[in-house]
């Protein structure tokens, strides 16, 4: 039976539903409280990196594809072990922790300012919502999944309804009279890139499903970027619709900016509107982070990086120790009571600071492999050479630099980094030094990388794991593709 394909309405709604998020939201909300429109120019700047990341990505892929450990992979390849386990895990793993934290807090709050007579904390819906996604992902149940496209394009055509309404000054409530930009000093439109930047990431999670795209190697890229441009829209027309309808110092001081301007916006429907869009995002939004750190986690695990109980799964074939490892921290995380909208940024902003210093590693990653493997087969390649990974990398840096306008700010996010670097540097010597067994930084042939994907390659490699883990080969004969990558690159 022919595989079903996937088509480019697929891949948008995908990308669409695992970056619109309410903690996105919260961001937007601050970067426009700060400057007013003039953080149109910021995000416009911020998207232009993400689409430049997201290209970078889709060599990569298109070189090593269908690697359930993603990143991590692709760093082994260039960098080795060492540098792999610290960016997979402090860039990875630890980033969307913390967002899928932020996101959860953010449930909280939304739940906890529409059923204000029920006096429950917003710990506690947060809290309750992990344990329900996390029980539901044990069961390899993935409900969301078969409604994506209704999702994804539900949550951005009720954005930018939203947003003309506010832009054409048509909603019921009262026109506020304020100026439209707080500021227009380019200095300050960059201070805020590290939190722009958060309102595109997440791109990447769309090329897991280039297995079951018609034609992905022109399509993967195009809905990816199709992605970035509709979000970029919808923030531009919700912008806008803040500058005419909701205060700023308001604003700011929300924890949940999009029901204030649905309030403001058309009184209680405006409030129940905005509640489902945000419900519908941040269930979407921790589903996946969940199912995709379990996967990633079990990746990692299959190259060594990490203990090989990750790779342990349910009858439901869910690798559910990451799964419920994960999930745990999160649910630890909301029970301190994180609900106010300045600890909500600070901890968006210090995840952003890891995921941003990945896509560095992630461009340095192409540049690489470029170098190494010229005539590897790729089937699909950045134009111009080195500039556009060159750019992404100066870009990244640069919105590392202006994770936020204030120096204090920085600097704790800048210490808090360099104490989970330390502690990351400290693992990732025992286990590449005493576990492993390998050199720090020298890189893994592709086809050993790919071949490490297979239980076969357990089998084989580590068979007192294999046999603990209960994993078996069964060889399947059917029909490859032309077009297919099968691991067996040239090594020059």
């Amino acid at each position: 039976m022919q595989e079903k394909k996937l088509g480019l309405p697929s891949i948008v709604a995908t990308g669409v539903g695992l970056i619109v998020a309410t903690s996105c939201l919260l961001s937007l909300g601050q970067g426009a409280a700060a400057i007013g429109t003039p953080f149109i120019i910021t995000m416009i700047i911020a998207c232009v990196f993400n689409i430049l990341t997201a290209f970078s990505i889709c060599e990569l892929n298109a070189l090593m594809p269908n690697l359930t450990g993603g990143m991590a992979q692709y760093t082994l390849a260039c960098f080795g072990p060492f540098v792999s386990i610290v960016i997979m895990v402090g860039g990875y793993l630890t980033c969307m922790t913390v967002v899928g934290s932020s996101e959860s807090a953010m449930f909280g709050n939304t739940l906890s300012n529409v059923f204000t007579s029920l006096n429950i904390p917003g710990s506690a819906y947060s809290i309750g919502l992990i344990a329900i996604l996390m029980i539901l992902n044990l069961f390899g149940v993935d409900m969301f999944a078969k409604v994506q496209n209704i999702v994804a394009y539900g949550l951005i055509g009720s954005l930018v309804v939203m947003g003309i309404l506010g832009c054409i000054k048509m909603g019921t409530g009262e026109v506020v009279t304020q100026p439209s930009a707080l500021s227009t000093n380019f200095g300050d439109i960059c201070s805020l890139l590290g939190l722009a930047f958060f309102l595109f990431i997440g791109v990447e999670f769309v090329v897991p499903i280039a297995p079951q795209v018609k034609d992905a190697r022109h399509k993967l890229p195009l809905g990816m970027v199709i992605s970035l441009i509709a979000i970029l829209i919808m923030q531009i027309f919700m912008v806008v619709g803040f500058s005419h309808y909701t205060p700023w110092d308001e604003l700011g001081e929300s924890t949940v900016p999009h029901i204030l301007y649905g309030s403001m916006l058309l009184g209680k429907v405006g409030v129940v509107w905005m509640t489902i869009v945000s419900l519908l995002a941040v269930i979407s939004s921790i589903n996946t982070i969940l199912y995709s750190l379990a996967q990633i986690c079990s990746g990692m695990s299959k190259i060594g990086l990490l203990p090989s109980f990750f790779m342990k799964t349910n009858k439901h074939d869910t690798p559910y120790f990451g799964l419920l490892l994960i999930s745990i921290a999160m649910i630890l995380i909301n029970a301190t009571g994180l609900s106010g909208s300045e600890q909500l940024s600070f901890l968006i902003l210090t995840g952003c600071a890891f995921w941003i210093f990945a896509y560095i590693i992630l461009h340095c990653d192409v540049l690489i492999l470029r170098k190494r493997l010229p005539k590897a087969p790729r089937t699909f390649k950045l134009p111009l050479g080195p500039v556009i990974p060159l750019i992404g990398i100066i870009g990244n840096a640069f919105m590392i630099y202006n994770i936020d306008s204030s120096w204090d700010v920085k600097l704790r996010i800048y210490r808090i980094c360099l104490i989970v670097l330390a502690i990351l540097t400290v693992y990732a010597l025992i286990w590449t030094k005493c576990v492993i067994k390998r050199p720090l930084f020298k890189a893994y042939q592709i086809k050993e990388v790919m071949a490490m994907e297979s239980d076969l390659y357990q089998l084989y490699h580590n068979p007192k794991i294999a046999n603990r883990l209960h994993l078996h080969f069964e060889p399947v004969n059917a029909a490859v593709r032309a077009d297919t990558n099968t691991g067996t690159r040239p090594e020059d």
